[in-house]
């Protein structure tokens, strides 16, 4: 996992922690007040979803405890996790992207799952080799045109 992602892992689970429980515990307090808790259909949801939140936040403190910190091969001679690849299409546009964990992806804003077909295709790969992937409607083929 790159430095950022495990921040944004940190951050939200800090969030959870604070604010989602202060707003969980407002919400059962209040649907106590409301009378008998065993037909009091708000205050079972609201510990429904306390329920949830704690599940949440169990998980996120394991991936957190379990991640593995990996510096980014930015600057290197070929792709690989944590690079940022500059690539042409056959069509002539360029897409930039940058490798990280499946946990960080996000394809719209420039962050590759290093399991996705267009990552896997890319690692080990240096400037001006170019690189086929065979996606589920055709295949594609990319050039690399430059390494952050």
């Amino acid at each position: 996992m790159t430095a950022q992602g495990l921040r944004a892992l940190e951050e939200e689970l800090a969030a959870l922690e604070g604010e989602g429980r202060r707003e969980m515990a407002e919400r059962i307090a209040t649907a106590r007040e409301w009378g008998d808790l065993k037909e009091n259909a708000e205050y079972h949801a609201a510990k429904n979803d306390q329920a949830h939140l704690e599940t949440k936040i169990a998980r996120l403190r394991e991936r957190i405890a379990a991640a593995v910190l990996v510096d980014g091969t930015s600057g290197g001679e070929v792709v690989g996790f944590g690079s940022t690849v500059r690539v042409r299409d056959e069509e002539g546009t360029e897409h930039s992207w940058q490798i990280v964990s499946s946990h960080e992806a996000a394809p719209g804003q420039g962050r590759l799952s290093v399991e996705s077909p267009v990552a896997v295709a890319l690692l080990g790969r240096a400037v001006g080799e170019q690189v086929t992937v065979t996606l589920p409607k055709r295949k594609r083929a990319f050039t690399i045109v430059g390494l952050e």
